[in-house]
């Protein structure tokens, strides 16, 4: 049985990919600091260790379950914070990823695939960026994924060690956190469930590629045998405005709520679109969810969050005293 280890794996991409490597017969250990993921979302066959990637002690995790692959998952991925606090950002995103490689290098992992992220190419001098568009990152979240994709390269000249570099478009689907930076899908069904009016920057015709969640996890597990020594572009290909996908929501959830839209914020990409003809050749991967499929999955999921969380606030108040 080939052992994964998943950093950030009860995260919202990383425990849709734990579930797929436990569904698929790996032993599986997770290394999350639980900041940002839940315990309750790690699959009950994975071993979960509370740490931290950018903590010496991760080292004591390596040496306990000895991992043959390895998915780095683990980061800071709030934007605003990144510019708020590029330090932090920095400690976990590059120093945590130096971290994990090191390790990876002491105790002879063969494999780690790395999570990075469109935000490494900056403003698009085409659509759809392919791998060879130039990388230059806008914001200290975009530098901070694009730097340890260098170390991950040396590492692999120097030491053998084999990888895969993906990177990934705008995620979505179930587990996704609206608060905070969360992604604008999660945000606005967030809103819609809570019968509250949408903030939309801007005139709302700015593009992204939103890709479900589920196409990004199967992409991971692709790459544990696949896509050796390549930097991926995991995403649909297809863009989408934000006024289209506030309609197909509307549409979807059947809700009255509105959106207001208020000035653009400062140094946004306006457009953004990912190619993905190199993964869909070297990982033999597509992606499956067309978005009104992978919306509606979403849209019950947090229905189904809601009504649960209600359920239970009303038997705590029936029960106290």
């Amino acid at each position: 049985m080939v052992r994964v280890m998943v950093t950030g794996g009860a995260g919202f991409i990383g425990s849709h990919v734990v579930d797929r490597l436990c569904e698929g017969g790996y032993e599986v250990a997770v290394v999350d600091d639980l900041s940002t993921g839940r315990k309750e979302q790690v699959h009950p066959s994975a071993v979960l260790y509370i740490q931290s990637v950018d903590s010496e002690s991760v080292a004591h995790v390596f040496e306990a379950f000895r991992p043959e692959i390895v998915i780095h998952l683990a980061a800071q991925s709030n934007v605003p914070r990144s510019i708020q606090d590029p330090l932090s950002d920095t400690r976990i995103n590059v120093l945590g990823t130096v971290n994990v490689l090191n390790q990876c290098r002491d105790y002879g992992v063969r494999k780690v695939i790395y999570a990075s992220s469109a935000a490494v190419y900056g403003h698009p001098q085409y659509l759809a960026i392919d791998e060879e568009h130039p990388v230059r990152p806008v914001s200290f979240y975009g530098i901070s994924k694009y730097t340890p994709e260098l170390y991950v390269r040396t590492y692999g000249e120097l030491y053998g060690l084999d990888y895969t570099i993906l990177r990934f478009a705008n995620v979505y689907g179930p587990r996704q956190d609206p608060t905070g930076e969360g992604g604008v899908v999660s945000i606005f069904v967030d809103k819609l469930l809570r019968g509250e009016p949408v903030i939309i920057n801007g005139d709302g015709e700015q593009t992204r590629d939103f890709i479900y969640v589920e196409d990004v996890a199967a992409a991971n597990v692709a790459a544990l045998t696949l896509g050796s020594g390549e930097v991926l572009n995991i995403g649909t290909g297809c863009p989408t405005s934000i006024n289209e996908l506030w309609n197909t929501l509307s549409s979807l959830t059947g809700t009255a709520a509105r959106a207001i839209h208020r000035e653009n914020r400062a140094r946004d990409i306006r457009h953004s679109c990912l190619a993905n003809a190199k993964a869909r050749r070297l990982l033999e991967w597509e992606p499956r969810f067309a978005l009104r499929d992978g919306l509606e999955r979403t849209w019950l999921y947090h229905e189904r969050l809601r009504g649960s969380a209600t359920r239970q606030s009303e038997v705590y108040k029936l029960q106290r005293p």
